[in-house]
C-alpha cells in the first residue's frame, strides 16, 4: 500500500521533487524508514507573552518556548499499525538547546482519515490534539503542508479546540540539489495574536530497511481512536 502522504495527495505526489518523494514514501509495504539529522539554523518565537502558552506545549511535546541558532536535531519517520489497524507514520523531532541535559522534542503521529482522504495529524505524546493537514506540492517540486481545524479528545471530551487559543502551523519543505540537502522552515501563528514559534534549517537523510518495528521511544503513549 502507498504511504499515507501519496495515497492523501494522489496525483499531486508525483510533482514533489524525487527526494521529496522518498522521504514522504516511507510506509509499511515500502520497507525502510527516513532518519534524518542536522541543523536548526534558527528557532525563535513570538514576544515574551507567548512563553506561558508554549510551556503548557512542552508538557506533551507540541511547542516549547526554546530559541537558539545552528542547533543539531534529528527527525525520525517510521511506518507501524496501531493499535486500531490504521496505518501510522511517525514525525518525532528531537533537539538539544545549549547545555540542556533534557532535549526538547516535538512529538506527531500522521494516518490516513479515510472518510476525507486528509492526513490526520495527532500532535504530541498522548493524541490528545488531532489536526486536520492540508498537503501540496509546489511548482519548484517542494511540499507546503498547513494546518485546518483542531479536535481534542481524552476520554469522553470530544469537542473542536477554540484557534484562538492555538495556532495554524504553515510548514515548507524542499530538497536542496546543489547542497545535497533537504531545507525545512515551519511557522506556527495565531490569528489574532501572530507569530507564536518557527523554526527553519537543514539536514540529510537515511533510509534505514524497516520491519514495521518502531523504536518504543518513538511512540505515543496512548492511541487515539476518533479522526
Amino acid at each position: 500500500m502507498a504511504s499515507v502522504f501519496r495515497r492523501a495527495m494522489g496525483d499531486d505526489f508525483e510533482r514533489l521533487h524525487p527526494m521529496l518523494q522518498r522521504r514522504f514514501g516511507v510506509a509499511l509495504d515500502a520497507g525502510y524508514a527516513c532518519v534524518g539529522r542536522g541543523e536548526m539554523t534558527r528557532i525563535r518565537r513570538g514576544p515574551w507573552w507567548t512563553v506561558p502558552f508554549l510551556q503548557v506545549g512542552r508538557l506533551r511535546n507540541i511547542l516549547v518556548p526554546d530559541v537558539g541558532a545552528d542547533v543539531p536535531f534529528t527527525i525520525e519517520n517510521h511506518a507501524y499499525l496501531d493499535p486500531f489497524g490504521r496505518e501510522t507514520v511517525t514525525f518525532v523531532r528531537e533537539y538539544r538547546v545549549g547545555g540542556r541535559s533534557r532535549p526538547s522534542r516535538f512529538d506527531a503521529t500522521m494516518v490516513l482519515d479515510p472518510s476525507t482522504s486528509r492526513v490526520v495529524d495527532y500532535l504530541g505524546t498522548h493524541q490528545h490534539l488531532a489536526v486536520d493537514l492540508d498537503l501540496a506540492a509546489e511548482p519548484d517540486g517542494s511540499l507546503r503542508l498547513r494546518s485546518g481545524e483542531q479536535r481534542f479528545r481524552e476520554g469522553w471530551i470530544d469537542f473542536r479546540f477554540p484557534m484562538v487559543a492555538s495556532g495554524y502551523a504553515e510548514l515548507r519543505e524542499s530538497y536542496d540539489d546543489e547542497a545535497g540537502v533537504y531545507r525545512v522552515r515551519l511557522e506556527v501563528r495565531n490569528r489574532r495574536f501572530g507569530f507564536l514559534f518557527g523554526y527553519e534549517g537543514w539536514f540529510t537523510c537515511e533510509f534505514p530497511d524497516a520491519s514495521g518495528e518502531v523504536p518504543e521511544r518513538l511512540l505515543p503513549r496512548r492511541h487515539e481512536p476518533r479522526y
